[in-house]
């Protein structure tokens, strides 16, 4: 059956109906008379503007009446398998109820004592992973709808939810994301045992199947990943050669070094920048040596004195050369060229030039010299940056200073970006005791980006010390919004056997005259909500792993 040009369907200027009926409604029943013989259905004469709604809807189920069928589209392929074992039932129940978000604020905007769940999942998919299970297939769109809101789950959410994710992507735009994420998360591989299939998808991958796969070839074999990059460097994409380039992070070595070489010459300032930031990793590399060369011509021993002082003269300009070598010769608005220029030769030199430069001294010895004429701050930052891009953790150690000692009267630096940095270049567990003495002598006030680095869950010491600092601030009066950060973080990092040592604060205590008005209710509240994250974490870990209680 098929619809056909009738009185019915064809309007009184000869226009198809339906194209009357949408301009009449666009413009208005009292601007534009409709067309002619509309009444209201069982009311004539009634208003012209119901007379066109009700033509709309007896027009719209005419033309669906008369609408042949279209041609069947060819069936898409079957999802890939997924061999991985099943979610363990109380586990998929807990998945179900993180992506639905469930807990409610309390009334009045307060958070109450109930567990931020959005803050949980990020946390039960890692575990997930770890445990090897495969995302229930009725939830896999749940799953892609949440990484698609948040960036930071999709990592993890892509990894758990497997190549089936990226096979159901495919049909909602909305997923996009998971088709060309960077991470290659969720990407199903061939075995790197066999050329020919690791070689077709580098040829035919998608973008994130390739990223995937260079990253995996890399971690096996550092020369066959290169070889692949090198074979189809020259047709990539700029955005796609900085993302390859990124790759070679893994399983970088001095074999690299000719072609990270030839990269300095790309045309993207990006990648350029990348190739120079991955040779200046590599100490004994030409791109490091040329860079010690032209820093230890600015940084020396001030002869004036005794030696022991550090006399520096900036680069009084940028040739071609350093521009080749990844020092960009326009630096930030409000900072010097010079300042500019010599940062970024001191942090692209190898660490060990300075050691042979001051006479064999340490890098705590080096780093306590003094600086003469106000150039300490810029020097000590690009030390820094040299250490973390290095992974150096002696010279990380002199750097970031007795934790106990304030920035301003030792000889770490002061900026807690650059010190939280440092510490990731420290074991885990020498981070977390850094950071534990560090809380013990100034407080929480400062501690919210050095928390970030420590291993979680966190210590024993450092969360004993994160949770007695907060009963101090508690006992001062402050109200516990003052430190939401490391709240937070409390409630994710901490290991749940914490509980013991917080049962205690949940009691509500009286008020004194010097506490702010509320404030230990609002403390009660706090440490209850904390105590019953940590529970729920434990649960859900006991969900996942099968342990007893």
């Amino acid at each position: 059956m098929t619809t056909t040009d009738t009185p019915e369907t064809t309007g009184t200027t000869g226009a198809p109906l339906w194209e009357e009926l949408v301009t009449t409604a666009l413009l208005g029943t009292d601007r534009r008379t409709p067309p002619a013989g509309l009444s209201p259905v069982g009311r004539p004469g009634g208003d012209p503007a119901t007379a066109l709604l009700d033509a709309a809807a007896l027009h719209t189920v005419r033309r669906r009446a008369g609408l042949l069928p279209a041609p069947a589209a060819e069936r898409p392929e079957p999802a890939p398998a997924d061999p991985r074992p099943p979610l363990p039932a109380a586990a998929r129940r807990r998945l179900e109820q993180l992506l639905a978000d469930r807990a409610a604020p309390s009334a009045g905007g307060r958070r109450g004592v109930a567990p931020d769940l959005t803050e949980l999942l990020p946390q039960w998919l890692t575990t997930a992973q770890e445990q090897g299970y495969r995302a229930p297939s009725a939830l896999l769109p749940a799953v892609l709808d949440a990484a698609r809101a948040r960036t930071d789950l999709r990592p993890h959410a892509l990894a758990f939810a497997g190549a089936r994710a990226l096979w159901l992507a495919r049909f909602n735009p909305e997923w996009r994301f998971a088709l060309r994420g960077a991470s290659g998360g969720g990407v199903a591989l061939p075995e790197l045992s066999e050329p020919e299939k690791v070689r077709a998808l580098w040829e035919e991958g998608l973008f994130a199947e390739r990223v995937a796969l260079l990253t995996a070839v890399r971690g096996q074999d550092p020369a066959g990943g290169l070889a692949l990059l090198t074979g189809s460097w020259g047709t990539e994409r700029a955005e796609d050669r900085l993302m390859f380039l990124d790759a070679l992070r893994t399983g970088l070595s001095r074999a690299d070094e000719p072609f990270l070489e030839t990269a300095l010459g790309d045309r993207s300032r990006n990648v350029r920048a990348t190739a120079a930031e991955l040779l200046a990793a590599l100490p004994e590399s030409a791109l490091a040596a040329r860079m010690a060369e032209r820093a230890v011509s600015c940084v020396a021993p001030d002869r004036e004195g005794d030696g022991a002082a550090i006399a520096v003269e900036a680069p009084h300009s940028c040739d071609a050369e350093m521009q080749r070598d990844g020092v960009a010769a326009t630096p930030p608005a409000g900072r010097g060229k010079r300042s500019w220029w010599l940062g970024q030769l001191v942090a692209a030199a190898p660490l060990a030039t300075w050691t042979h430069r001051f006479g064999g001294r340490s890098p705590e010895e080096i780093v306590a010299l003094p600086v003469a004429d106000g150039w300490r701050e810029e020097l000590h930052t690009a030390w820094c940056r040299a250490a973390v891009r290095q992974g150096d953790a002696p010279w990380s150690r002199a750097l970031l200073g007795p934790a106990g000692v304030p920035p301003e009267s030792g000889t770490g630096t002061p900026s807690l970006a650059a010190r939280a940095e440092l510490l990731a270049a420290l074991p885990g567990d020498e981070r977390a005791h850094w950071v534990a003495e560090f809380i013990a002598a100034h407080g929480l006030s400062e501690a919210f980006q050095l928390l970030g680095v420590c291993p979680v869950p966190w210590s024993r010491p450092l969360g004993h010390a994160v949770v007695d600092a907060l009963d101090m601030a508690r006992d001062a009066g402050s109200y516990p919004w003052s430190f939401s950060g490391v709240m937070g973080l409390a409630e994710r990092c901490l290991h749940p056997s914490a509980v013991d040592r917080l049962e205690p604060l949940t009691a509500a205590r009286a008020e004194s005259e010097d506490t702010s008005p509320g404030a230990d209710g609002y403390w009660s509240e706090a440490f209850q909500r904390l105590v019953s994250t940590l529970r729920l974490r434990d649960a859900m870990h006991r969900e996942l792993t099968g342990t007893a209680p």
